[in-house]
């Protein structure tokens, strides 16, 4: 797995803003949106094209198009937050949702949710989920993923820990990680250090 952390000024004062506790949910909201497009920017590097012809107002001219667009499958809930910031830029990209809650005893992945084609044909597959903590949540949802043949699969985050980088590229499941930051450690409870808090509570709030 090659791991991309993402090295650029603007990437870094966004998850500033997403690390401070007094950032409010619609701020939160909109540092995610800016920082998940600068992430997808660095993870479709490789998306293959075609090439087209367009016309400018003064020539004919080549161009190219992203062909075929990635599925875009975000990890709810809180892979929700990157999701309008990739589609901006792939507004074609067809959206799949795995939806993996966190068992907060065991810390591990309990499904409820799959609404990813049985078949993905070798398409390109970016899965969002914000924060790469013990690995579990996108370890599942990579394996689904890995089961029906997709082509490149790419991973993006906004944060990760050592543990949960060391387990997904164990695993085999991701191609590229492209992620904003990889922080010290995991607490006690399974959340990065030092991290942002809970990303779906911030993004969402709670029931």
């Amino acid at each position: 797995m090659h791991t991309t952390v993402v090295d650029h000024p603007l990437a870094a004062q966004a998850l500033s803003r997403l690390r401070d506790e007094t950032t409010d949910r619609a701020a939160f909201r909109a540092a995610m949106d800016d920082l998940a497009g600068i992430l997808v920017v660095e993870a479709t590097r490789s998306l293959p094209v075609v090439d087209v012809d367009v016309t400018t107002p003064l020539v004919a001219a080549r161009g190219v198009r992203v062909d075929p667009p990635p599925l875009t499958v975000p990890v709810l809930r809180a892979g929700l937050g990157l999701l309008p910031g990739v589609l901006r830029l792939l507004p074609d990209a067809p959206t799949g949702f795995i939806g993996v809650a966190r068992d907060e005893d065991t810390h591990e992945p309990v499904p409820y949710m799959d609404s990813v084609p049985a078949d993905l044909g070798g398409r390109p597959v970016l899965v969002l989920d914000p924060m790469l903590a013990t690995g579990g949540s996108l370890a599942f949802a990579c394996e689904l993923l890995r089961g029906r043949n997709p082509g490149r699969l790419t991973a993006v985050c906004v944060l990760a820990a050592p543990e949960g980088v060391a387990r997904i590229s164990a695993s085999g499941l991701v191609d590229e990680l492209v992620v904003a930051a990889v922080d010290d450690h995991l607490d006690e409870r399974a959340f990065i250090v030092p991290g942002l808090g809970d990303a779906g509570d911030r993004l969402f709030g709670t029931a």
